[in-house]
């Protein structure tokens, strides 16, 4: 049975991101100083902005689903024929550790992958700057479904506020990676885990460089499933989209990828096309040149 009181007290309790956001504004701070010392122009306010913006909007939004859904977990873990098993004994949270990370890889992919998903997910793309407080610029669409991908876990027994903690761990290693002042570690690191590196080519808007890189905390995902793409050195990461907004209006800046899409479906000649543009990746058409990602890539491939 679902209990909201249950939810609203575990929700209220997840409050890990509530300690760290004035580290992170602290790390913004102290980056965007030291850029503006030496020199490397790794800040534009009215982006930052904009930024912040997201920050506030995401926070917002998710409430409600949030709570919607840490309700459902709360179900599925008191269903779970592996509540007594799996417990809270420290090989549990290793585990988990590795099960959260690989399903943030597969969230984060699919948010680049479906349409629908990169509509909520591209306003956090959509900075031509890589700095902590485009860390700050979280997917606003997203929250409404993200916990979502996370439901297997407690019908697994693992506790939904360990579940609700390894995600905010999760969310918090991926901050010091949204930045260009780290620019390589020891290739031990390197090979595996997520680093600013790895991160910078996520980010990038090079042919070579979309949809690469999704990882959280381990980039072995990444490397495991074909979605992986150092940095090269003889290519340097331009960030952003393919076709920047050329705006940093807060509303268009979280809204344009829902708008792009349902201007795309309109024009759509069937409910199947209208269909395809739903879960098929950004870039395709109906009517004009495939631009997905893949297909970008194949066709810069040596014949």
């Amino acid at each position: 049975m679902f209990d909201f009181n249950a939810a609203t007290q575990l929700f209220m309790q997840d409050d890990l991101i509530g300690y760290v956001v004035p580290l992170f504004v602290a790390a913004m701070l102290a980056e965007a100083l030291w850029s503006r010392v030496r020199g490397q122009g790794l800040y534009l306010l009215p982006d930052t902005g904009s930024s912040l913006v997201m920050l506030g909007a995401s926070a917002i939004l998710e409430i409600v689903p949030k709570i919607a859904i840490i309700g459902v977990m709360i179900l599925f873990y008191e269903i779970s024929p592996l509540r007594g098993v799996v417990g809270h004994q420290p090989w549990a949270w290793v585990l988990l550790f590795f099960l959260d990370d690989l399903t943030y890889y597969w969230f984060h992919r699919l948010n680049h992958e479906v349409r629908f998903f990169w509509a909520g997910h591209v306003n956090h793309h959509s900075s031509e700057y890589l700095n902590y407080g485009t860390a700050l610029r979280q997917g606003v669409g997203e929250r409404i479904y993200k916990l979502a991908f996370w439901l297997w876990l407690p019908l697994l027994g693992f506790d939904p506020g360990m579940v609700l903690l390894m995600i905010g761990l999760n969310l918090s290693y991926q901050f010091w990676v949204h930045t260009e002042a780290v620019r390589r570690l020891p290739a031990w690191y390197e090979a595996v885990f997520n680093t600013p590196s790895h991160h910078r080519v996520h980010h990038g808007s090079n042919t070579r460089y979309l949809d690469r890189n999704h990882a959280g905390v381990l980039i072995v995902w990444d490397r495991l499933f074909g979605t992986f793409s150092p940095e090269a050195e003889e290519e340097p990461v331009v960030y952003g989209l393919t076709e920047n907004l050329g705006t940093f209006n807060p509303f268009w800046v979280l809204v344009h990828g829902y708008a792009d899409l349902w201007r795309d479906m309109r024009r759509a000649p069937s409910w199947r096309e209208r269909w395809r543009y739903l879960v098929r990746a950004p870039g395709w058409s109906h009517d004009g040149p495939d631009k997905r990602a893949k297909t970008l890539r194949a066709q810069l491939a040596p014949g």
